[in-house]
């Protein structure tokens, strides 16, 4: 039986070698249709298009959007959750699954969950200690 889940798309370092060396986005960086980039642990940027990873939430890197008022344990940890995302991302194939739209104050985004090897992202820097489950998963970096 087919799932009723879509695939946006499938990405993979050798179909797309320009995807295989993701950056972290700059401050300030504007939306182009070219804009690939990654934001934190758990949003990028993929040609324009803001993708959140689905039920992962992970320290905000900025003090302005911080979960517990921008303590220097969520900044540290969301540069780390930041950097781990990075290196999944650049080191490995992996396929993106589009789950629909999230909308926010900020206006819609992309909700996916990216897997490698059919597994999880957000489980893996869950598992490592570097994100949460969202909504209900404990804030611990606020502790």
């Amino acid at each position: 039986m087919i799932s009723t889940l879509l695939v946006a798309a499938v990405l993979s370092s050798t179909a797309y070698p320009e995807w295989s060396d993701l950056s972290i986005c700059y401050p300030g960086q504007r939306n182009t249709p070219e804009k690939i980039c990654i934001v934190d642990g758990d949003t990028l940027w993929l040609t324009g298009t803001m993708w959140r990873l689905r039920d992962v939430d992970t320290p905000e890197p900025q003090r302005g959007n911080s979960h517990c008022g921008g303590p220097d344990i969520e900044l540290e940890l969301s540069g780390i959750a930041t950097a781990r995302l990075q290196e999944l991302l650049n080191s490995n194939e992996w396929l993106l699954e589009d789950h629909g739209l999230e909308r926010n104050g900020r206006g819609p985004r992309s909700l996916g969950v990216i897997r490698i090897d059919g597994v999880d992202v957000g489980d893996i820097l869950i598992d490592e200690g570097l994100a949460r489950r969202w909504p209900d998963g404990h804030v611990f970096w606020c502790d």
